[in-house]
Formats: C-alpha cells, sequence, structure tokens
C-alpha cells in the first residue's frame, strides 16, 4: 500500500517564512550594534516566547572549530529590532 501524500498547511507556510524573516533582522540588528567579529561563522536567533530571541554569535574558521563568542537573550519589536538586551549590546567590532 502506497503512503500518501503529506498534507500541506496552507497557512504554516507564510508563518514559517514570517518567523524566518523576523529571525534574520533580529540578528542584523544584533550584528549592527556589536560589529562584525574576525572569523564570524554563523548568528542565529531563536524565539523563545512573544518577541523574546535568544541570539547567539559563533566565530571559528571551521565548523569544528566555532565557539559563541557573544551570546544575548534579546526583546524586540514586530519588526525585529532590538528593544532590550541581556547583556547589552556594545560595538566591539
Amino acid at each position: 500500500m502506497a503512503n500518501p501524500a503529506p498534507v500541506q498547511d496552507e497557512e504554516a507556510t507564510p508563518k514559517k517564512a514570517r518567523s524566518e524573516q523576523l529571525a534574520a533582522a533580529v540578528c542584523a540588528s544584533v550584528m549592527s550594534g556589536l560589529g562584525r567579529p574576525r572569523n564570524l561563522f554563523r548568528v542565529s536567533a531563536v524565539r523563545l516566547w512573544d518577541n523574546r530571541y535568544r541570539v547567539n554569535v559563533q566565530t571559528g574558521a571551521d565548523s569544528v572549530s566555532t565557539h559563541i563568542a557573544h551570546s544575548f537573550f534579546v526583546s524586540t519589536d514586530d519588526k525585529g529590532n532590538v528593544l532590550e538586551s541581556i547583556p547589552p549590546i556594545a560595538k566591539l567590532y
């Protein structure tokens, strides 16, 4: 018996795209305040609840040697702009 085709949630795709756009905007906002560290590997923002995110800035020459150089707990507006950060974001680079 063949497996039925997966059912697509018509609302899930736009919500996921919006969520990814907001995460990218949050990353950009943090990096604007911090600057670009040497050997930047990745910046990731994970939504925790409402407009609150954990943002990690990873550095390293490759995926084996990365480490989290900076980590921030941020609250944002609806466009992804950082309103508050713990610890505060300071221009370091």
